[in-house]
């Protein structure tokens, strides 16, 4: 499973990227707003830090001025993609993208027939938002998994971004059921990497080492 950073704050990125387990990183408009930063200088530094897919989403809402923007954001680095949600005029554009070999990734997906029409549209990326749809009585971490079982069936060239993870037990289940990636705040990394016994033993050690050593 590879894993994103969901974040614009560049010192997380720095911290994250340190660790050596990032492989990508998602924002979004209101992430990159908590910065008060310009947009295009947030995402160009994010790309200089890590070596993968950085999402940049797009604010327009019409087809036309999403390709528009999407050009402009794709000039930004190579390793930009181009965050579209899936609403009719972002499937017009994200075809559209995808003729230019524009790598997309659809958010704001809350269903696997979302996802499918995404892959129909050459996203390279779905992002079913798991934590959301827990938050209105839906299973997430079965959406994400049903997307994935699209894609996997129809060999779609496009992955599936556990999006809008909220707990490590989120990215567990994602992991378990085989989706492609998740998307993960930085207080969530950091969770993922606590654990009481590792906490006791590593003080053992280190009492039965001084006692050793004295």
């Amino acid at each position: 499973m590879k894993l994103f950073l969901d974040t614009a704050d560049i010192e997380e990125i720095r911290q994250a990227a340190d660790l050596g387990v990032i492989d990508g990183v998602t924002t979004n408009p209101t992430l990159i707003a908590k910065e008060k930063k310009d947009f295009k200088s947030v995402i160009r530094k994010i790309c200089e830090i890590i070596d993968g897919p950085v999402s940049a989403e797009v604010t327009s809402t019409t087809s036309q001025e999403m390709v528009d923007e999407a050009y402009t954001l794709s000039k930004i680095h190579e390793n930009v993609v181009i965050k579209i949600p899936l609403t009719k005029d972002g499937l017009v554009a994200a075809s559209k993208l995808a003729e230019k070999e524009v790598p997309v990734n659809m958010t704001l997906i809350f269903s696997p027939n979302q996802a499918l029409l995404a892959c129909k549209a050459g996203a390279r990326y779905v992002s079913p938002f798991v934590g959301r749809l827990d938050d209105i009585g839906h299973d997430g971490v079965l959406i994400a998994s049903q997307c994935q079982d699209i894609i996997n069936t129809y060999d779609f060239d496009a992955e599936v971004i556990a999006a809008s993870i909220r707990h490590p037990m989120h990215v567990f289940h994602c992991a378990q059921e085989g989706v492609d990636i998740a998307t993960v705040p930085f207080k969530v990394l950091m969770q993922m990497m606590k654990h009481p016994l590792t906490d006791n033993g590593l003080e053992q050690f280190m009492r039965d080492w001084k006692s050793a050593q004295s």
